[in-house]
């Protein structure tokens, strides 16, 4: 997670981005309070850093396409 402190009078200047924290964090969509003040952050669970399994799908599309009918216009 990082922040920068923002100027904006007299026109929009970013600062320089500086580390908040580190870790393995899931990310999120801007989760915070009414006042901004405060924001969410999931640590990961060790489990869910590897994964033990992953599914390979393939020619995916032409099973799409025999699912799925083309569009008439």
């Amino acid at each position: 997670m990082m922040a920068a402190e923002v100027a904006l009078k007299p026109s929009f200047s970013p600062g320089t981005p500086k580390i908040l924290f580190e870790g393995p964090y899931q990310s999120l969509p801007g989760i915070s309070t009414p006042d901004g003040q405060r924001f969410l952050m999931l640590k990961a669970d060790q489990q869910d850093i590897s994964a033990s399994q992953i599914n390979v799908v393939l020619n995916w599309f032409e099973e799409l396409r025999q699912r799925v009918p083309p569009r008439k216009n």
